[in-house]
């Protein structure tokens, strides 16, 4: 690897530390520079190699400065056009200097031209490439060239040795490791271009599959870990069975089973280590204030995270009234409270004054101490980054058992490869009395006419929210903001009483919007995406996602779960500005055919990859970086069972593997 500071420092920034993650820098693409097309063969809109003598080469100063050099090769004239260059280029760009250059070639008013080509100065026998060039991901100041270079190098100097049986089914018939990365590093120009790009040629699967092994070890080593581990068996239920009683419903077939696998891992003395996922409204908050109330009962203490204050809130205003009814002393802990009020919470915490915490990333300051920690709840588990569930994890004496909650199912394939640590539970059926949610897709052109609908769905009792994406005006994204929205609507829809929340409102003045709105003393609230999760308002059947198209599909079926929380009947419009792309296309029409959360989830891990699911990106770890969960699920099946015998029969190669892999970061897999 290069050896100056600033070069190892540009190298880590794109996930290079050793040598050995040289290896496994793999090529986004490649480029064909084993032939010279002749200049007068081209046709535009083709990616050709030319070679020739420069004929002309002049700097223009007609508006914008421009490089122009014609190039010919006998058979015709090419021109080459720089809008940027250096007074290095001049000098090599000369009148009568060989050059071979490559690039999209397209028609231009003089002629064939390339635009900012690729190029270098050749002699009349400088030999062509025998291999594809490949083309790396990379970021400022590291070169190409720099990476070629020291990928070639690593080639023929690394020790590579084969982790992975030979007799696994998930290598059989494949290249060993040394082989499939030569291949894909320098292909022969012969090579299935296709199978390259699709990921499907051997050499791809054997890399894919040797990633895949390398999580599913991390991960089985982490619930074997967690085995050894040690937390309080939290067994006395009799808190539970008067929360139970007290409870104003009864709770749903699915959500019986949920608690269940909940009280019962909550028993033994490994930590239980569970996700608890549900569609939007499915009812995962009373299950989480049941094993609140078994690990209270038990004699320790909860702590339930949420992400943002506005959820953390909610959660204090619908378990406060539960717990408090049964003795609970029940408190709460955020960013946004003055100093002395955080010093007397931390110091209740400690002297084991205080059963259940509530609270948002505030838990995990160090200056927190829990006396007796038995349980950890962390809400919407995704919008955390992995080093901050770790750190409220670290919180106890012993392990304590830790909750996790999702309203953002996970695909099967992706609980799969991602949470083989977890032991997963679902709640797959709403609470009697909801109603299912009309989406419809209404254009920009339609506004006024949807503000009409508005009116009168106050005028007939009913509250709406109207979502905006941004709190002040972007030139870029030129999209219309909360505050401006909040004064337009303010204005067209007078006397209705609007209200206006957004994230960098002070807490006192959030929560009191939030409440009037609760209350029905405010008919519309502009917002943005700060209702995402944990609002609960049954009057509100009536939802406008202005600028849908610039929101993803998980984050859309979030907003949308806010409303149909009553009996009446509820209705989400998707407002959207024309045109769209393809994907903001393919994302409305899955929000308008399907209410399904498992069905949205699939087709948005299809669209987007995993990083949103798991909140991992925000860790500094990268993900899968070649699989796909959806392409290559049968490798996952494999690499399981490959990853279970290894374990089992060869334990110091498995480590060499997760080595090779990860370089000691995989715990931030298994959080």
């Amino acid at each position: 690897m290069p050896g100056t500071p600033t070069d190892l420092a540009r190298f880590a920034r794109i996930g290079i530390r050793r040598e050995h993650d040289l290896l496994l820098h793999l090529p986004l693409r490649y480029e064909d520079l084993t032939r010279v097309v002749p200049i007068g063969s081209i046709r535009g809109g083709s990616q050709v190699q030319v070679e020739g003598d420069v004929v002309r080469s002049e700097v223009v100063a007609r508006g914008r400065r421009t490089l122009q050099v014609d190039l010919s090769d006998g058979t015709g004239t090419i021109g080459l056009r720089f809008f940027h260059f250096y007074g290095t280029q001049l000098k090599q760009l000369t009148v009568g200097a060989r050059i071979r250059a490559s690039g999209e070639a397209r028609g231009g008013l003089f002629g064939m031209e390339i635009v900012h080509p690729q190029y270098r100065v050749v002699g009349e026998s400088t030999p062509l490439p025998t291999r594809l060039t490949p083309v790396y991901p990379t970021a400022a100041g590291i070169g190409q060239g720099m990476l070629r270079a020291a990928i070639g190098k690593a080639l023929r100097t690394v020790a590579l040795d084969d982790t992975v049986p030979p007799d696994c089914p998930g290598v059989r018939g494949l290249p060993g490791l040394r082989q499939a990365l030569a291949l894909l590093h320098a292909p022969a120009p012969d090579v299935d271009r296709v199978a390259l790009e699709e990921r499907s040629h051997p050499a791809w699967l054997r890399v894919i599959f040797e990633e895949l092994l390398a999580q599913q070890l991390s991960l089985r080593r982490a619930r074997a870990a967690r085995a050894d581990r040690e937390a309080a068996p939290l067994r006395d239920r009799a808190l539970v069975d008067r929360l139970l009683k007290a409870l104003p419903f009864a709770l749903t077939g699915a959500q019986r089973r949920a608690w269940d696998e909940v009280a019962h891992d909550l028993c033994a003395r490994q930590p239980m280590n569970r996700l608890l996922q549900g569609d939007v409204g499915s009812g995962k908050t009373v299950i989480a204030a049941l094993a609140a109330a078994q690990a209270i009962g038990s004699g320790t203490q909860a702590a339930l995270m949420a992400p943002t204050e506005l959820l953390a809130e909610q959660h204090l205003r619908k378990l406060a009234p539960w717990m408090q009814a049964l003795g609970v002393r029940v408190d709460w802990l955020s960013g946004s409270l003055k100093e002395s009020g955080k010093r007397t919470i931390r110091a209740a915490a400690a002297a084991g004054e205080i059963d259940l915490l509530i609270g948002t990333h505030a838990l995990i300051e160090d200056s927190v101490e829990f006396a007796r920690l038995g349980l950890v709840i962390v809400d919407e588990q995704h919008r955390f980054g992995v080093a901050q569930r770790l750190a409220l994890r670290g919180k106890g004496q012993l392990s304590p058992h830790q909750l996790m909650m999702s309203a953002t199912p996970i695909p099967r394939t992706l609980a799969m490869t991602y949470y083989a640590d977890l032991d997963v539970s679902v709640i797959d059926e709403l609470p009697p009395g909801r109603t299912p949610v009309v989406t419809r897709l209404v254009s920009q052109g339609r506004r006024a006419e949807l503000i009409e609908r508005v009116r009168a769905a106050a005028q007939a009792g009913r509250q709406i929210y109207w979502v905006c994406p941004l709190i002040e005006e972007s030139e870029a994204l030129d999209l219309q903001t909360a505050i401006d929205t909040f004064e337009v609507l303010s204005q067209e829809l007078a006397p209705l009483r609007v209200g206006l929340l957004h994230g960098r409102m002070p807490a006192a003045e959030k929560q009191h919007v939030m409440d009037g709105f609760v209350r029905g003393e405010i008919q519309l609230l502009v917002a943005t995406t700060v209702i995402e999760v944990g609002v609960d308002v049954p009057n509100a059947s009536l939802m406008v996602i202005e600028h849908a198209e610039r929101f993803g599909l998980a984050q859309l079926h979030q907003l949308r779960g806010r409303v149909g929380r009553g009996a009446a009947e509820s209705a989400c419009v998707l407002l959207y500005r024309a045109p769209l792309s393809p994907t903001a296309r393919e994302r409305l029409t899955v929000m308008h055919e399907t209410t399904d959360g498992f069905e949205i989830a699939r087709r948005d891990l299809m669209l987007r990859g995993p990083g949103e699911f798991l909140g991992a990106r925000q860790s500094g770890v990268p993900l899968l970086r070649f699989a796909d969960l959806e392409r290559d699920a049968a490798l996952v099946e494999a690499a399981r069972a490959c990853a279970a015998r290894m374990l089992r029969d060869m334990p110091d190669q498995a480590d060499r593997h997760m080595e090779r892999w990860f370089g000691g970061r995989e715990e931030f897999l298994r959080a």
